[in-house]
């Protein structure tokens, strides 16, 4: 691997196994085309659900900057260790970017604390997603939208608590609107969710989508910064010097 941001994209890989349509557009899996996609400015691995402990060891996830989640099909299927894996990677200051269905995974859930539903509807929609803060580093070279021929709709109620930013808003042409690029923070983790990625749509291949999701990866990483030190504390016995005295 190369590059400084360590990424690992996690995938089911089910319905490119099962699906003849799905395996057209994608016939190395999702993770092989979101792999290329980030190109080598990254240092990117991939995982899938049907590796031992899902692909997400312990080794893996500490050697994981960001962690990218594409699931849909099998979400009871990963195990509880493994998502109170992640969760804890992510309180650590881990990265995580949810797209698509993947609002559905048990590790989102667990991160927004509410059931996160929604509504859908399968039939390809056209699809504008507006970007709603010019100068969010997320969106940094995107312009005013992108537009999509065709992705599957998702529509509001969404429900995920407020987001700490909310940076894509999409519009659909069935009139539906859905808080599609969202920002949150848990403990030491930066966490994105982006909407678009229906496995029937080739959108993936789309270059504002692609940009944003190398956008997205650059800012969740790490920042470096020192992690806070918990526990009983017992303050210093020396006097503080008043700043103003000789």
């Amino acid at each position: 691997m190369s590059g400084n941001v360590r990424v690992t994209i996690w995938n089911e890989y089910r319905h490119e196994l099962k699906d003849e349509a799905v395996r057209n557009i994608y016939p190395q899996g999702i993770h092989a085309v979101l792999a290329e996609a980030l190109g080598t400015e990254f240092a990117v691995r991939t995982a899938t659900l049907d590796e031992p402990e899902h692909g997400l060891t312990e080794e893996v996830l500490n050697e994981t900057d960001v962690l990218v989640w594409w699931g849909h099909m099998a979400h009871k299927e990963v195990q509880d260790e493994i998502v109170e894996r992640v969760y804890q990677r992510v309180l650590a200051g881990m990265g995580l970017i949810v797209l698509h269905s993947g609002h559905f995974s048990k590790i989102f859930k667990k991160l927004m604390g509410t059931s996160c539903d929604l509504k859908w509807r399968e039939a390809g929609d056209k699809e504008r997603l507006w970007v709603v803060s010019p100068g969010h580093p997320i969106v940094q070279g995107i312009g005013e939208y992108i537009e999509l021929e065709q992705e599957e709709m998702y529509g509001e109620h969404f429900d995920i608590p407020e987001p700490d930013e909310l940076v894509l808003v999409s519009w659909f042409e069935g009139g539906e609107v859905f808080r599609s690029g969202c920002c949150f923070k848990r403990g030491l983790g930066r966490i994105f969710y982006f909407r678009p990625g229906h496995e029937t749509h080739p959108t993936y291949y789309n270059e504002g989508v692609r940009r944003i999701i190398a956008n997205s990866v650059r800012w969740a990483a790490p920042t470096g910064d020192s992690k806070p030190k918990y526990g009983r504390y017992i303050p210093s016995l020396e006097p503080i010097k008043d700043k103003g005295s000789v």
